[in-house]
């Protein structure tokens, strides 16, 4: 018998709820940054004193859009976020780790 090859059935057996197991904790990951970036902008927005209008207009975007990352129901590219910052006259900062993440907006001081 060679051993080297090992057992094809037998290896994917034992990795089928490690795999399964990998893509649940992903999922949570990716809805956590989410919810946290959502937090983030609609804190920024009412710090602001702006509706999800004002900030689509102000970021270039459409007001459906502000609502939808508000909700954690999208995140944002690059590019957007970028748009999004310029909108809320903010810089976006993000630091992240394997558990944990922090987003913010600094305001820019006033000119």
């Amino acid at each position: 018998m060679d051993h080297a090859r090992g057992n094809p059935a037998r290896d994917k057996a034992l990795t089928k709820g490690y795999a399964a197991a990998s893509k649940g904790a992903a999922k949570v990951a990716r809805f956590r940054l989410a919810v946290s970036f959502a937090k983030a902008v609609l804190d920024r927005r009412r710090e602001l004193g702006l509706s999800q209008a004002e900030v689509a207009e102000r970021s270039g975007l459409s007001q459906a859009k502000i609502a939808r990352i508000e909700s954690a129901a999208s995140f944002p590219t690059l590019p957007l976020l970028r748009r999004l910052a310029v909108g809320l006259n903010a810089s976006l900062n993000i630091a992240m780790d394997a558990d944990r993440e922090q987003i913010t907006f600094t305001a820019h001081p006033a000119a």
